[in-house]
């Protein structure tokens, strides 16, 4: 019986199950903290591209914007250029009408004159 005493003396005792319990507790806690965190990095991640492409979209729709003023100063000058050349194109044709067609001529500078009005 000695023996046996001795025997049972060298085997480890068992755990208590309360510390089984708190050990499990823990390494519950321990997973449920690690998923907390892998949650938070992820969110962190989606907002991040989400500022990312709405970056992205407010440059494109500055580029957007300069690129419509440029048109529409562009269409403007194309109008006045469109009307200038009209303007030009319209003088001599008229002339040669009144030529051909009325008999008309120019009058010579030389043979007018001015009145002063302003006395």
């Amino acid at each position: 019986m000695a023996s046996q005493a001795t025997e049972m003396a060298a085997v480890a005792a068992p755990v208590p199950r309360r510390r089984r319990q708190k050990a499990a507790e823990e390494a519950r806690r321990r997973r449920r903290a690690r998923g907390g965190v892998v949650w938070i990095a992820l969110s962190a991640l989606l907002l991040a591209g989400v500022v990312f492409v709405n970056v992205a979209v407010l440059r494109l729709n500055l580029g957007l914007d300069e690129a419509s003023r440029e048109r529409a100063k562009l269409r403007a000058e194309n109008a006045a250029l469109q009307s200038e050349l009209s303007s030009s194109l319209a003088s001599p044709r008229v002339q040669a009408r009144a030529r051909h067609e009325q008999g008309l001529e120019p009058a010579d500078p030389s043979t007018f004159g001015y009145v002063d009005v302003s006395r």
